[in-house]
Order: C-alpha cells, then structure tokens, then sequence
C-alpha cells in the first residue's frame, strides 16, 4: 500500500472534472485499510472514500486523503431452492456483479444493469432504477469504522435506505468504509416490469422474459440510448433528485400544467425532475464548456475542459429556472466536494 501525494484525479471521475488530492491512496485488501486506518496521513486529514468515481463532482481540489475500494470478489455464501445470498467485495465493478447474478439465473437485480459505480457505493445511494431499488435485495452491509475497531455487519434495517439516501449518507456519512455487500436474490422467476419505458420496450421489440439476462439486456440497451457515455462525454448520469410533493401541491401545479407526469409512490407523489428541467428549455442547452444533454435532461454534461465550479454553476441556474416556474426545489443527486 503506497500514499501517494498532489495525485490527478481526473480519471478517477466520470465527468473528468481535473482536480488534485493531497494524498492518494488505493486498497486492495481488508489488512490494507486496517494499515491505513493507523496512518497520520489519515488520522489528520479529510477523507473520501472513492468507487467508481461516478456519482462526485469535485468542485476544487480536496485538500485532504482519497482512498480509492479496490477489494475484489464475489461469491454465493449460501442458497436453498427459493433463495441464494451472494456477497460481492466493495470494490468489484457493479456492473459486474450484475453479470455475475443474471448468468446464473438469480432474479433481483436485473433492472439495475449498467448503473456504473461499485458495490461498496451502492447502498449509499439506495441505487434505483427501472421500477427496482437496492433495498428490494439487500441482506447486509459489512463496513469498518474508519475511527478504528471491529468489522460492523448492518442489517437491511440498520441501513435505512430511502430513496437515494441511507444512513451511511446522513448520520454515519464519512464514518464507516464499506468492505462488502450481501444480496438476497430469488432462483424463482421474480420479474419485475412495472416501468412503463421498460414493459413498453420488450413489448415493442417482442421480447419474450425467460431470464433475467433478458431483462439486465434491455435495460443497458435502453440507457445507452438516452444516457451519454462518460468515457465520450464527461457526466455522472443523473445530476438532480426526483421531487416529492402532497396531493395539495399537485393540484396547484395542474391548474397552469395539465399534462404534468406524476407517479404515486407509498402515500407521496414524485415528479420527474428531468420533465421540470426540460419545461424550462434547458434540454440541450449548452453554456461554455458544459450543458445539459440533449436526450435526457437529468444529465449535466462537460463537453471537455470544464471546471467542477463551472458544472456547479450551471446546477444552480437550473435550480433557480425551476423553483422560479414552478416552486418546485430540486436537489442534487450526485456527491458535491
């Protein structure tokens, strides 16, 4: 394990945002972060444990230690006729875990192929898509306090997921390094096809569901075709929240906007925050050297060269757009350092 200082982090995140750390240091086993954690380096600087890099925007450089998970493996712990618990290493590439899971026939996480990331950054952010969240599979979560100390092993409760949140994004944020992750996934089929963009999909191209495989393909067919590829075009997918509001602030909005998309979710209502975005003509639009992408426009995009200040500064403007035509606040999705 070697600390390394005044390190680019350019490659390290997806929208290729140039900013530097003032050390640098990268984690391939369990006994390396137990080293780490004894460390100076460590012990007198701000931290930020790294993934995949695709859900952070560095706004300037980070005066402080990024430690990168680069524990690797994935394995069944156990399995009856029904069910199978399979654990994958924080720092295994989601995707492929994904792959791992559809190829074997285990339903529960084929909604979510192509979400880039890690599966140690995973349940911070509750991942969701396509009608299907973490949480709907998580068993545990195996974490290190970074004060020092033993392995914790948080259940599915003590992780207190929410949409896009978790307890390790509030009152644990910075405290914990997440080792590994344990999914319960099903062996009976367990399809889940209640996103109208993806039903319509397969029903649209005739495809017949046998398999979760078939689900995980058309779902990474369908977001590459709304969603940039980071390696091409710098971003960190979506940038903003969905909006939760009452009944009572639906019926306002519907009285100047009709046509409004909303979705009821266990007794709330959610507004799709790219349908806001693009109502207030920001859908393509290009300001410098950053924009909004012209096929979804939930995706901030840096078309070479920007700044995290810059990418910051064209948020806020969307924010005030929104919340100036309809009173609506929208929050960012995506990390901000």
């Amino acid at each position: 394990m070697t600390i390394e200082k005044n390190y680019d982090l350019s490659k390290l995140n997806t929208f290729g945002i140039k900013a530097n750390a003032k050390y640098f240091v990268e984690l391939k086993t369990e006994a390396d972060l137990v080293e780490l954690f004894g460390l100076q380096e460590f012990k007198d600087n701000k931290k930020i444990f790294l993934g995949g890099g695709s859900n952070i925007l560095f706004a300037k450089d980070f005066d402080g230690i990024v430690i990168v998970n680069k524990l690797k493996g994935i394995n069944v712990l156990e399995e009856d006729n029904e069910n199978v618990l399979v654990r994958a290493m924080g720092g295994e590439c989601w995707q492929d875990f994904v792959d791992f899971t559809v190829e074997r026939g285990y339903w529960g996480i084929e909604n979510l192929a192509l979400i880039p990331g890690t599966v140690g950054a995973s349940p911070i952010q509750n991942i969701g898509a396509y009608g299907t969240e973490l949480k709907d599979s998580l068993f545990n979560v195996e974490a290190f306090p970074i004060e020092g100390g033993e392995k914790k092993v948080f259940s599915l409760e003590e992780c207190e997921l929410g949409y896009r949140d978790s307890v390790f994004k509030n009152k644990l944020k910075g405290k914990y390094f997440i080792a590994a992750v344990t999914l319960k996934l099903s062996k009976k089929e367990k399809k889940n096809l209640s996103y109208k963009i993806l039903a319509e999909y397969l029903e649209q191209n005739k495809i017949e569901v046998k398999s979760p495989k078939d689900i995980s393909n058309a779902v990474a067919l369908i977001r590459k075709s709304k969603l940039p590829d980071p390696k091409v075009l710098g971003n960190a997918g979506s940038f903003f929240k969905n909006v939760f509001i009452d009944q009572d602030k639906l019926d306002k909005l519907q009285e100047n906007y009709k046509d409004i998309p909303f979705f009821k979710e266990e007794g709330t209502i959610k507004i799709p925050a790219g349908w806001l975005i693009e109502q207030c003509g920001w859908k393509g639009k290009r300001v410098g050297r950053v924009g909004v992408h012209d096929k979804q426009a939930l995706v901030l995009v840096n078309h070479g060269g920007a700044t995290g200040e810059e990418i910051m500064n064209l948020a806020n403007e969307i924010i005030a757009s929104v919340k100036d035509k309809f009173d609506l606040v929208l929050s960012p999705e995506v990390n901000i350092v």
